[in-house]
């Protein structure tokens, strides 16, 4: 509201703005004082200006890696004192995260809206003829550039078919 106030006081003043809005036009002068004058705030929020600062420091001096946990025990160890909650919030405000190793790939996301798909086979996996039952799987192969998907179709007689093991090899080829 304090940003809606300061955009249009010129053209209404602001006083019949806050008799529009549910605000007091004491809270808005007061607010006003406050952004000039930064002792006038709360003893918390002149706390969390400087720890801001600090905090900003270590998450940059560990190259963006550490979390919430690190850089308290970090800031401790310099003689900060401060509550591991405390640096939690104040990170979560500044936007930083610390880096998350080992996080898992969703190759699926299933629609829990849509129905199941018909069990075609009962769980019997022993086909009497070829080309009667194929079994097929989505994977996928953590590489440098990036995360890349195979699919696989198995004729679940012969094992993998001549077909599909000459597209494998040729897509490894590539």
């Amino acid at each position: 509201m304090i940003a809606f106030i300061d955009e249009h006081r010129k053209a209404y003043g602001v006083e019949p703005i806050c008799k529009v809005l549910p605000t007091a036009p004491s809270t808005y002068y007061d607010h006003l004082a406050k952004r000039r004058d930064p002792s006038r705030r709360s003893l918390r929020t002149q706390r969390d200006t400087a720890l801001k600062v600090e905090i900003r420091r270590v998450f940059e001096e560990s190259f963006s890696v550490y979390g919430a946990r690190k850089v308290w025990r970090q800031l401790r160890r310099e003689g900060f004192e401060v509550a591991r909650c405390t640096v939690s919030r104040l990170m979560r405000a500044m936007g930083l995260a610390g880096a998350v190793h080992g996080k898992s790939v969703k190759t699926t996301r299933p629609d829990r809206s849509a129905p199941c798909p018909l069990n075609r086979v009962n769980r019997d996996f022993q086909p009497v003829r070829p080309n009667a039952l194929w079994v097929s799987d989505l994977a996928y192969v953590s590489s440098w550039p990036g995360v890349v998907y195979v699919a696989f179709m198995i004729d679940a007689l012969h094992g993998v078919s001549s077909v599909v093991r000459d597209c494998l090899i040729g897509c490894v080829r590539v």
